[in-house]
């Protein structure tokens, strides 16, 4: 089986420890600039349908990242500033937005990952604030979590900012026992650059200690309709999930790409989140052309609102088409 190497996760974490504000604080939009984002996301969340199971899509927050010659590896700034143009979205930043999806099955309500947790900038964790609230989800209600990697955007929200406590003690949550085991190896802190140690030490002094999480394989049941789906090459064990209801299909893609009008309509570009880049871009390109054969509904963390939909083969290339929601 293909392995994402300690070496290359390294490397790429040297980067990636700045972006995830391991190191210091990234730099989101502040209230004011938060009016030019997308109309949906005044309201804060989308609902669907996956068969009988009922799907809602909750807003966290946006990132206005810097232009910066090393985001995109094998592209230039002109080139992300273009891409970005012909989608009709702002040249003047990257907007990478951030949103949780979460299920509702059988007298189970399951959340695949769990926010910034208000923990990267002022301007993220609107989920935990507000939205989540005016979606109708109750975080007490929550009774599965299923996580798709431990970066900070995704795991933060499960620990307790004060405290290190669990957020969600009464949770079931399932996690990928490849990322486990990486980011619990008490060797792999010194092997990380400076920037990214913070994120491991908190992850070793809190997850070990959970009697309520449990790591699973690739393919495990999570809830009945919900199976884990190795997805590696962003972390070392980063996974999605498949929800399957009667004839109808999700797949909870995560960060296999970033924004769709960067990554999605050029596949071969290599961000500089990803730890290992050809195994991420092989793992994208699988992934898409078999939603387009199975014409599968799909969805991605930094997708925006609507973050689902379908995908069309353009050439050598994807387009994404949003859901009527």
């Amino acid at each position: 089986m293909t392995h994402v190497s300690r070496r290359t996760f390294v490397l790429s974490a040297a980067a990636a420890g700045t972006i995830f504000g391991l190191d210091k604080q990234v730099a989101f939009i502040s209230s004011a600039e938060a009016k030019t984002s997308p109309p949906l996301t005044d309201k804060g969340f989308v609902k669907f349908k996956v068969g009988d199971i009922e799907v809602t899509q909750i807003y966290d927050g946006i990132w206005q990242k810097a232009h910066d010659p090393g985001f995109v590896k094998n592209a230039s700034v002109d080139d992300v500033k273009g891409a970005l143009k012909a989608a009709g979205a702002t040249q003047d930043y990257v907007p990478i937005t951030f949103t949780v999806t979460v299920i509702k099955s059988k007298g189970k309500t399951l959340m695949f990952d769990s926010s910034t947790g208000g923990q990267l900038a002022p301007t993220a964790g609107l989920m935990m604030a507000k939205n989540m609230y005016k979606a109708g989800v109750e975080p007490a209600k929550i009774n599965h979590i299923a996580v798709t990697h431990f970066h900070a955007d995704h795991v933060w929200g499960l620990i307790s900012k004060e405290t290190n406590s669990r957020v969600f003690p009464d949770a079931d949550i399932a996690v990928p026992a490849v990322e486990y085991k990486f980011w619990t190896d008490p060797s792999v802190i010194q092997k990380l650059p400076e920037g990214a140690r913070g994120a491991a030490q908190r992850i070793q002094a809190t997850f070990p200690k959970w009697k309520n999480m449990r790591q699973i394989e690739d393919g495990a049941e999570v809830i009945p309709g919900v199976r884990a789906m190795a997805m590696y090459g962003h972390t070392p064990g980063h996974t999605g999930y498949l929800v399957s209801s009667g004839k109808s299909q999700l797949i909870v893609s995560s960060d296999i790409t970033n924004i769709p009008a960067l990554f999605v309509r050029n596949p071969g570009w290599h961000a500089v989140f990803d730890a290992d880049a050809q195994m991420a871009e092989a793992t994208r390109r699988k992934i898409f052309d078999r939603v387009v054969a199975d014409k599968t509904m799909i969805n991605g963390y930094h997708w925006g609102l609507p973050g689902v939909g379908k995908i069309k083969k353009d050439g050598n290339s994807y387009a994404f088409v949003p859901l009527a929601v």
